[in-house]
C-alpha cells in the first residue's frame, strides 16, 4: 500500500507532460520488433492453403495434419511458459534472439520435412518461437512508446501479423510449401541484425537498476529536445512500488487487488481465441471447398483484404479508443459467424442452397476484416498496458499461457467440430463473440492517453 501512495503522489507532481516526438529511433525499433510479427502470422496462416498438398506429398491423414496444425499453438504455449520471466531476467532483446533461433530452425525443418516426425517437430519449435514473441513484442512496444501514439504503436504488432498471414495466402496459390516455410523464417534473419541496433526497454533498465541507461535511452526515444525527467521520474516511482511489492507469487495473483486486471486478461484471450478465428485462419481453404467457393479466388481476396484492415486499425485504436473498437470488431465477428451458420445450415436445402459459397464468402471475409481491426491486436495490446510491473511476469505469463493453451483446443478440434457440423460450430462462434461485447462493456477499461503508471493508478483508485 505504501508503494501505491508513493506511486499516486509521484505521479501527482509529473502530472503536467508534452507531448513527445515520434523520433527515427522509435520508429525504427518499432519496425525490427514487430518484423518477428511477420512469422507470427505466417505461422497462423500456412496450414490455410497447403492442407491438400501436405497431405498428399507425406502422406497424411486428417487427424495427423490436424495435429500438425495444432502444434504451433501447443508449442506457443510451451514458449509463453517462460517468455515473460525470459523478458524480465535477461530483456526483451535476448529473449527475442532466443525466440528468432527457434523460428528459423523450425521453419527449416518443416521446409527440409521428408516424414512426419520433421513436419511436427519444426512446426513445434516454431510455436515455441512464436510463444516467446506473443508476450514481448507488444509489452516492449508499449514500454518504449509514448502514450499518446503507443496505441497505434502496439497494433503495428498485428498489422504485421496480418501480413504474414496475407503473404501466405496469397502464394499459397503459386508456391509449394516448402517454398512457404522459407518465407516464413526470412523476418527472423532481419530481426536477428536489426536487434544490435536498437536499444533495451528504459523501464527494464530501470528494474535493473540501470538508472542512468535508462534515462540515455529514454531521450533518444523521445528526441533530444523533449524534457525526459516527468517521464523518467514515473518510470523509477513505479520500479520503486514494484520493489516494495517484491515477494509476488502465483498465488498472489488471485488476490482481490490482482483480480480486475487477471479477469481483463485472461478473459480477453480466451475470448479471442474462441471467438472462431482458430478454424478460420488455419483452415480458410478447406471452408471455401466445403461452401462450393473457389478456394483459390477466396484466399486471394483475404490476401489483398487483410492488411488494408489492419491499417484502419492501427488509425483507430488512438481515435476511438480500445473499449469502442473492441466491441465493434466483437459486433462484426458475432454477424460474421451468424452468415456463416446461415450458409452451411442451408447448404442441402432445396433452392436456397445455392446462396452457400456466396454467403460463405461473405463470411469469411468480414470475419478476417473485423477480426484484423480490433479483436486480433486489441487483446495483447490491454493485456501490455493493465498489469503493474511487480506482477507483470507472472500475469503476463499466465495470461498468454491460457491465450495458447486455449489456442492449441481450439485449432486441433476445428476440423473435427466441421465433421459434427458446419453451422452449429459458428453459431457456437456467434454466441462468444457475442458475449465478448457484453464482457468488454462490463469489465474492460478505456485506457487510451494514460501512461502505463497512470492505467495503473486508476485500476488501484477503483
Amino acid at each position: 500500500m505504501e508503494g501505491e501512495k508513493n506511486m499516486e503522489k509521484g505521479l501527482l507532481l509529473v502530472k503536467k507532460e508534452e507531448t513527445a516526438n515520434t523520433t527515427p529511433l522509435l520508429i525504427f525499433s518499432t519496425f525490427i520488433i514487430v518484423s518477428a510479427s511477420f512469422t507470427f502470422g505466417a505461422a497462423i496462416g500456412y496450414t490455410a492453403d497447403t492442407m491438400s498438398s501436405i497431405m498428399s506429398d507425406l502422406d497424411l491423414s486428417l487427424a495427423q495434419f490436424s495435429l500438425f496444425g495444432s502444434l504451433s499453438t501447443f508449442g506457443g504455449m510451451i514458449g509463453a511458459i517462460f517468455s515473460a520471466k525470459a523478458a524480465a531476467a535477461f530483456g526483451h532483446k535476448m529473449t527475442l534472439w532466443v525466440a528468432d533461433l527457434f523460428c528459423i530452425t523450425g521453419w527449416l525443418a518443416i521446409a527440409l520435412a521428408k516424414n512426419i516426425i520433421w513436419l511436427d517437430m519444426g512446426r513445434f519449435l516454431v510455436g515455441i518461437g512464436v510463444g516467446l514473441i506473443s508476450y514481448v513484442v507488444p509489452v516492449y512496444i508499449a514500454e518504449i512508446t509514448p502514450k499518446h501514439v503507443r496505441g497505434a504503436f502496439t497494433f503495428s504488432n498485428q498489422l504485421l501479423q496480418n501480413c504474414g498471414v496475407a503473404v501466405v495466402y496469397y502464394f499459397g496459390n503459386f508456391l509449394s510449401w516448402r517454398t512457404l516455410a522459407i518465407i516464413g523464417s526470412i523476418p527472423c534473419w532481419i530481426q536477428v541484425i536489426g536487434l544490435f541496433f536498437i536499444p533495451e526497454s528504459p523501464r527494464w533498465l530501470a528494474k535493473k537498476g540501470r538508472d542512468k541507461e535508462c534515462e540515455e535511452v529514454l531521450q533518444k526515444l523521445r528526441g533530444r529536445r523533449y524534457d525526459i525527467v516527468p517521464e523518467a521520474c514515473e518510470i523509477k516511482i513505479s520500479v520503486e512500488a514494484s520493489k516494495q511489492n517484491s515477494n509476488i507469487n502465483i498465488r498472489s495473483l488471485f488476490k482481490k487487488r490482482y483480480a480486475h486486471q487477471l479477469t481483463i486478461g485472461i478473459g480477453l484471450m480466451l475470448l479471442q481465441q474462441l471467438c472462431g478465428t482458430a478454424g478460420i485462419s488455419s483452415y480458410g481453404s478447406t471452408l471455401f471447398k466445403l461452401a462450393g467457393f473457389p478456394a483459390r479466388i477466396g484466399m486471394m481476396v483475404l490476401s489483398l483484404i487483410v492488411v488494408p484492415k489492419s491499417l484502419m486499425g492501427l488509425i483507430l485504436v488512438d481515435r476511438w479508443g480500445r473499449r469502442p473498437l473492441l466491441m465493434t470488431s466483437a459486433f462484426g465477428l458475432c454477424l460474421s459467424c451468424i452468415t456463416l451458420a446461415v450458409a452451411f445450415g442451408v447448404k442441402d436445402v432445396p433452392g436456397i442452397g445455392k446462396i452457400t459459397p456466396i454467403f460463405c464468402f461473405i463470411g469469411i471475409l468480414s470475419f478476417t476484416m473485423m477480426f484484423a481491426i480490433g479483436m486480433g491486436a486489441l487483446p495483447w495490446i490491454i493485456m501490455s498496458e493493465i498489469f503493474p510491473m511487480d506482477i507483470k511476469v507472472l500475469a503476463g505469463s499466465l495470461v498468454t499461457i491460457a491465450n495458447w493453451f486455449t489456442g492449441w483446443i481450439a485449432n486441433y478440434g476445428f476440423n473435427f467440430m466441421l465433421v459434427w457440423s458446419p453451422s452449429g460450430t459458428f453459431i457456437i462462434s456467434a454466441i462468444i463473440c457475442g458475449a465478448t461485447i457484453v464482457f468488454t462493456w462490463c469489465l474492460v477499461p478505456e485506457t487510451r492517453r494514460l501512461t502505463l503508471e497512470e492505467i495503473q493508478l486508476s485500476f488501484v483508485n477503483v
